[in-house]
């Protein structure tokens, strides 16, 4: 199978084909590999690969959702795997989503303001710090083909995972259900449809790995369908209701 290079950012967060991913870039090691993104032509795409950090590991002070200790003064310079441990590939999910920064945009600070899409699954082979920033060799993990059967069952396991999905909102968010999406606002693609739900579902980070790293769309939709039922069914017996934010996707700080 085909293998590339790419750029590497780490995150507390897992990236979906087919979604968008706001970044606040303020490290210096990501400022690098921004500048280094920007040296491409304008009709190259600008590839790097986000992937999760598994859970109980070391991770750098200024990691997503964490900010700086001191709002005021420059971030400090970080060496690319600061943060990750001596062997960095054993702090990552292996599974990981390639971005492609449509938008990057330098503030007067030096920071980036970046909009990217999540593309195609990779898997992570090596990662090698010894640059600026850490790059990544990964190759394409495409999901696994379905047969006639499986593909009628995964279009069923779609429709059924879409309406899951709708009592769910309603539940999370008690909203009206003239509120919530209607089928014409919503994919019909089943693949297309298990990445949406995947990533608009409040779910911790082992939880949207599991997801993203299933083999097919058919086991994904199925591990969702379960997933929001037993979610809808939790909310519907708490004594109040999250707050409605948290139906909405942050800007990620690195």
């Amino acid at each position: 199978m085909t293998t590339a290079r790419l750029p590497l950012f780490p995150l507390n967060a897992v990236l979906f084909p087919g979604l968008v991913l706001p970044l606040n870039v303020f490290e210096e090691r990501y400022r690098a590999m921004m500048r280094e993104l920007l040296k491409s032509d304008e009709d190259e795409p600008r590839r790097f690969v986000v992937v999760a950090i598994r859970d109980g590991r070391e991770i750098a002070p200024t990691a997503t959702g964490m900010p700086d200790t001191v709002a005021a003064a420059p971030p400090p310079e970080r060496a690319p795997a600061e943060g990750f441990g001596p062997d960095p590939i054993q702090t990552f999910h292996r599974v990981g989503c390639v971005a492609d920064a449509a938008t990057v945009r330098e503030r007067a600070d030096g920071s980036f303001e970046v909009l990217a899409t999540g593309t195609t699954r990779v898997r992570l082979l090596s990662v090698e710090a010894s640059g600026p920033y850490l790059t990544a060799e990964v190759e394409e993990l495409a999901d696994e083909p379905l047969g006639e059967d499986e593909g009628d069952e995964a279009g069923a396991l779609a429709e059924g995972v879409l309406r899951a999905f709708r009592a769910y909102q309603k539940r999370l968010a008690g909203a009206s259900e003239r509120s919530l999406a209607t089928g014409a606002d919503l994919p019909d693609d089943p693949s297309v449809i298990s990445y949406l739900v995947a990533a608009a579902t409040v779910l911790d980070v082992p939880t949207k790995q599991r997801l993203l790293q299933a083999p097919d769309t058919a086991t994904r939709l199925r591990e969702e369908l379960t997933l929001l039922r037993k979610e809808t069914a939790v909310i519907r017996h708490l004594p109040s209701l999250p707050a409605t934010d948290l139906t909405r996707a942050p800007t990620h700080p690195n």
